[in-house]
């Protein structure tokens, strides 16, 4: 598969089936993760991967994280249903970024744009891993919602540095029809 094509073919996957992924299928796509670009050549990503039974201990955390944050602010958008596809997907990887530290942090205006380089490039790293995971015949989904049980995950994880987002692998259990994009004349203006 060419890289157009798995572009065009990639989906966010919310339904995995339960087929476990081999550990060389796992390390392909951190591989294509570590080759991303990175300002500076900095590569600030780092990896924690959550197969097997770790997983129950994993979705368990990020509920008691998703209620802690409900009983003190309310609102937790689509956290529930994101721990739910956490639950089935056979692999979930957290992509910390080692130089940054938690949002909530004070930062000077230097920090700041360090974290900002670093989170794009995290992010070409994340991009490179679901394209890797297309072209293998798995199903993705970028997972943000885990900023609702931050803390909670972190711990556990044993990481005391920027959680930038976790990534669900597995095989497909839907196919869902791409969603709408706005159109290139919508977002492009030609100076």
């Amino acid at each position: 598969m060419d890289v157009m094509q798995a572009i065009n073919n990639r989906r966010s996957i919310r339904r995995f089936r339960s087929d476990s992924l081999s550990s060389d299928v796992i390390r392909t796509i951190l591989d294509a993760g570590i080759k991303a670009p990175s300002g500076k050549n900095k590569q600030p990503w780092e990896f924690k991967v959550v197969t097997g039974d770790k997983r129950i201990e994993m979705v368990q955390i990020m509920r008691e994280g998703i209620q802690a944050f409900k009983a003190k602010y309310g609102n937790v958008g689509s956290a529930e249903h994101s721990a739910n596809i956490m639950e089935q997907a056979p692999v979930t990887i957290f992509i910390f970024n080692p130089y940054g530290t938690y949002p909530w942090q004070e930062k000077t205006i230097e920090q700041q744009i360090a974290e900002t380089v670093d989170v794009q490039s995290v992010g070409a790293a994340i991009q490179n891993m679901i394209l890797a995971a297309e072209s293998l015949g798995l199903g993705s989904l970028w997972i943000c919602d885990v900023f609702f049980a931050y803390e909670e995950l972190c711990k556990w994880l044993k990481k005391d540095c920027q959680m930038v987002a976790a990534l669900a692998l597995g095989y497909t259990d839907e196919k869902p029809h791409m969603r709408p994009r706005k159109s290139l004349d919508e977002v492009t203006e030609w100076i």
